[in-house]
């Protein structure tokens, strides 16, 4: 077989192109009497550039190797590497047969109107991009006339590699959503789930694992129910969505988990949650996802959790103590806390946040910065991300990154 040509060798062929079609151009202003010519010579030419082109798309990616195990040594690779070295790997690295999917900040957006939008940030372009909208039959409501200086929940989940919409209240204080909705980021889009079991609710307790929602407790309209309070679900998001239903779990063994939104945190084989923020007293409960049973919170975990939580991929549990700007991991052996990085000044007053990849995501001062801490690197080096212009971050999950096709 003949060699192909070398990569010099076409910018070479390029550059006598580019010389040869001068040579035209300046004989066209020398022979304008010749238009057909003319036109012929910038149509061969136009034709040599696209076939370049065209070459350099079917080019392997690792001279030597098939393009299917390219990828795979390229995964092995930091995205921000690749995403530099040239274009062809940057189409791969955002293509979905790339076998590590590039992730993306998703968050939930507010403007001075207190209207809402989501949007996901990509790292590697420093760009917000927007979701398309939700199919919504009232805008969800943020704020109410009746509460000056509370906000009103809107829940999401991150169910990787989903989104998930799950509770919002309406102007007349009922729940928003009969049903939750599931955004796809390969194309997006978004999809309607199966219609919530006993009752929609304006705020749950709720958590994932391994693409299956869990749905706790929660408020349906003002009135209180004992029944819903106690209530405990499981929706598998992996089936055929032709066979999408909530499965009932042991109940808990109260109404404690009612009152506000919760978000549980899945490590070590348990979802585990607080039913109230901050430092003040408050309950833990722990389900045990194998043994479909509750467990008391251990203390040290329970007495720790101060602001804030999520756990990674790798089940650790990270929070950050919102009144003194500390980040924090939870050991289960020792049944303690072990700090990772304190910054008061950009950690203080956190109220959301994501982990994963070795980031841990923090929306703070008021919603006007996500600051990010890499806590696999040494340091616990920090950043911080700004949302788009007139926007407010409000929920924050980071998940694979928006693809529209091939880019």
């Amino acid at each position: 077989m003949a060699a192909s040509a070398t990569p010099a060798a076409k910018r070479a062929k390029l550059i006598s192109n580019r010389k040869h079609h001068h040579h035209h151009s300046s004989s066209m202003n020398h022979h304008r009497n010749q238009p057909e010519q003319t036109t012929q010579e910038d149509h061969e030419q136009h034709s040599q550039s696209t076939d370049c082109e065209n070459k350099k798309k079917h080019e392997p990616l690792l001279p030597g190797l098939p393009d299917d195990l390219a990828r795979q040594c390229l995964s092995h690779l930091p995205p921000s590497l690749l995403f530099t070295v040239c274009h062809r790997w940057r189409r791969v690295l955002y293509s979905p047969s790339f076998p590590i999917p590039t992730l993306s900040v998703y968050s939930l957006l507010t403007d001075s109107d207190s209207s809402l939008s989501f949007a996901s940030y990509d790292p590697l372009t420093a760009r917000w991009d927007p979701l398309p909208p939700p199919p919504l039959s009232s805008p969800l409501l943020l704020k109410h006339p009746s509460f000056v200086s509370r906000l009103l929940p809107v829940q999401t989940l991150s169910s990787s590699p989903h989104l998930l919409l799950l509770s919002a209240s309406t102007l007349s204080l009922e729940p928003a959503l009969p049903c939750p909705l599931i955004f796809h980021s390969s194309p997006p889009s978004w999809q309607v789930g199966p219609a919530f079991p006993l009752s929609p609710r304006r705020w749950c307790a709720t958590g994932s694992i391994n693409g299956s929602v869990y749905l706790f407790s929660g408020v349906g309209s003002s009135k209180y129910d004992a029944s819903l309070a106690r209530s405990a679900f499981k929706w598998d998001t992996t089936k055929n969505s032709s066979h999408w239903e909530w499965d009932p779990l042991a109940p808990l063994k109260d109404g404690t988990f009612c009152r506000e939104e919760v978000e549980a945190v899945y490590s070590n084989g348990r979802l585990c949650m607080v039913n109230l923020r901050g430092r003040c007293p408050k309950n833990g409960a722990v389900y045990n996802v194998r043994m479909d049973q509750w467990e008391d919170m251990p203390t040290g975990l329970l007495s720790g959790w101060t602001g804030p939580a999520a756990a990674d991929e790798r089940g650790d549990i990270y929070v950050v103590d919102e009144a003194v700007g500390t980040l924090r991991v939870y050991q289960w052996r020792r049944d303690t806390w072990r700090t990772v990085v304190r910054d008061e000044d950009r950690l203080r007053g956190a109220t959301q946040m994501a982990a994963r990849g070795g980031k841990v995501c923090v929306v703070a001062a008021g919603g006007e910065a996500l600051v990010v801490v890499d806590v696999r690197g040494k340091g616990g080096r920090i950043w911080t991300v700004e949302p788009p212009r007139g926007k407010k971050m409000s929920n924050v999950h980071v998940l694979p990154r928006m693809i529209r096709g091939e880019s």
